[in-house]
């Protein structure tokens, strides 16, 4: 059976939105008994407010989640065919940032981001979870790490020349600034709350 090409980047953009679309966080969650999620901290479906709950097992396994989910729907769509990587690249992420389950409204992307960039060249992977560690360790403030890391990834891959992601990673990390920007105005205000610290209703 032979699949026209446009009919097979839909397929691998819908079929792994929906594997992207999965709320880990708010399973996990609930399914522990810690409540519903988009009612606890930031209302955040990720990781780190997943972590607010007390619960470090449960952010632990959201942030692998999140992230796998990313890599796997990336890994599903090359071995069918390479060149639909990236269009399940990007129907991963915004699956995740933007659930339909969830009425549109997910997480921010950084976890499933750094799976993704593992899946499709694991050196910008790296150097976004490097980022990302650095940035937290320095800061001990999850969002500027997130966002750091997200600016990081299509610098990157400019820098390997792996210029068939640069654009992508471009575009995923203006979403991630953009779904970062309650955060960004308490950064500015100095109210930004640091990892492991209770944050602002909102």
């Amino acid at each position: 059976m032979v699949v026209e090409p446009w009919l097979g980047a839909l397929l691998a953009l819908l079929g792994s939105y929906l594997i992207g679309s999965i709320p880990f966080g708010v399973l996990l969650t609930r399914a522990a008994g810690a409540g519903d999620l988009r009612t606890i901290g930031s209302g955040n479906i990720g990781a780190t407010n997943v972590l607010r709950t007390g619960r470090k097992g449960l952010a632990a396994l959201t942030l692998l989640l999140d992230g796998g989910k990313g890599a796997v729907a990336v890994l599903i769509a090359a071995l069918i065919a390479p060149d639909l990587a990236p269009m399940a690249a990007a129907g991963a992420f915004f699956g995740h940032c933007y659930p339909v389950w969830l009425g549109f409204r997910g997480g921010k992307g950084v976890a499933t981001f750094l799976g993704l960039a593992l899946a499709l060249h694991w050196p910008c992977g790296l150097v976004f979870a490097g980022v990302w560690l650095l940035v937290a360790l320095v800061t001990r403030t999850s969002s500027l790490a997130g966002m750091a890391a997200a600016v990081a990834a299509p610098v990157s891959a400019a820098i390997y020349r792996e210029f068939e992601v640069v654009l992508l990673f471009l575009v995923l990390a203006i979403v991630v600034l953009w779904k970062h920007r309650a955060n960004i105005e308490r950064l500015l205000a100095g109210t930004e709350p640091r990892i492991g610290a209770k944050p602002p209703l909102g």
